[in-house]
């Protein structure tokens, strides 16, 4: 049929996206690394489209910096660049958090059923982080850790603050996976005070929610500082 091989391709474009965003994530693929196409088209074992296309919305994501002479490479953060980033995401969950006290998006009414049973998802997932930071499991800390942020924001009914956030809190990933890698273990050192924020949100008590934020802002900068010190 014409259209299977437009889902093929589209299909493939979003493997070889995820494939490289969890290298990227995993530390494989160090800042300042270069490739090209033709690389990691062999790589896959692919065809040079879906790999172009995807490497395109890696660059247009953040993850991903393109060249136009040599192709692709992992982009280089500084400190300064995460300060920014921890900072935007500040301003964005601010808002979230306004929203929240004036009752808007899921929680105008916390006793609904559906508003319940995605709380109690979303606070799964946030035990689920907890037990990964706790053990210093950073690959599957970021996994859990990013979708928990993803359906929490879903429920503040602005899906453009949704992925605004979720492109910020993929780009600090990035940035602070350079650093954390370097360490051989890291329990004890992540934050982990995922559930802690749901039951706030629960009790639409946007003050603590903030003061969750701060902390957890407050950590991660200080941790990321400490160690680009090194």
């Amino acid at each position: 049929m014409p259209g299977n091989g437009a889902v093929t391709r589209s299909t493939l474009r979003q493997q070889v996206a995820d494939a490289l965003r969890d290298e990227v994530l995993a530390g494989r693929l160090q800042p300042g690394r270069e490739f090209t196409v033709k690389e990691i088209a062999e790589q896959y074992g692919v065809s040079a489209t879906p790999v172009r296309e995807a490497l395109v919305d890696l660059s247009a994501q953040g993850i991903l910096e393109a060249d136009q002479h040599r192709g692709f490479r992992v982009p280089e953060y500084s400190l300064t660049d995460y300060r920014g980033m921890v900072e935007a995401r500040s301003l964005v969950t601010d808002g979230m958090f306004q929203a929240l006290a004036e009752g808007h998006g899921a929680f105008q009414d916390p006793a609904d059923p559906r508003t319940a049973a995605a709380l109690t998802t979303v606070r799964r997932r946030g035990e689920e982080a907890q037990r990964a930071a706790g053990a210093g499991e950073l690959t599957v800390l970021i996994g859990y850790d990013l979708r928990f942020w993803r359906e929490l924001s879903a429920l503040f009914g602005n899906p453009y603050l949704a992925d605004f956030l979720h492109r910020l809190r993929l780009l600090s990933w990035v940035c602070a996976v350079q650093h954390l890698r370097r360490l051989p273990d890291l329990r004890g050192l992540l934050w982990s005070g995922h559930t802690e924020l749901v039951d706030a949100l629960a009790r639409r008590d946007a003050t603590a929610a903030r003061a969750v934020v701060t902390a957890y802002d407050t950590h991660s900068l200080a941790l990321i500082e400490r160690l680009a010190a090194r």
